[in-house]
């Protein structure tokens, strides 16, 4: 199963709203358990660099069907997955990508949120998975 266009949508809705709540703009961006891009948002005023790294965090997520933030101290010199991020075309290996989840605990999804500090853009992530 994957997730639907209707879902995504709201997810990006519920991150907008956390977005706007804690006063900073983000790029969001919704993958379907497959990582492919099923919707995104570049909220007004984002950095467009932001952009790429929204949907490589989502499409880590989903790949590794883990949040990226449960990554990050696995990928740091000396650990078992150190560069693991050169591969797959790019990875982020930093907070901001989570798996998005059915009411059976599937993933069916991810979701990626790139314009500010990690923390924010891993809160800013979480309030999107909550909507779905």
């Amino acid at each position: 199963m994957s997730i639907t266009l209707e879902q995504a949508e709201k997810a990006i809705a519920a991150a907008k709203q956390k977005a706007s709540a804690i006063d900073t703009k983000m790029n969001i961006a919704i993958v379907d358990s497959g990582s492919n891009l099923i919707a995104f948002a570049h909220m007004d005023g984002s950095w467009i660099g932001s952009v790429d790294i929204s949907i490589k965090k989502a499409r880590t997520a989903a790949w590794f069907q883990m949040d990226t933030k449960a990554l990050t101290p696995l990928v740091q010199p000396g650990e078992a997955l150190f560069n693991i991020e050169h591969s797959n075309g790019g990875l982020i290996t930093f907070p901001g990508g989570v798996t998005l989840k059915n009411s059976e605990g599937e993933i069916i999804g991810a979701i990626g949120v790139s314009g500010s500090t990690v923390d924010d853009d891993h809160e800013v992530a979480i309030a999107g998975s909550e909507a779905i």
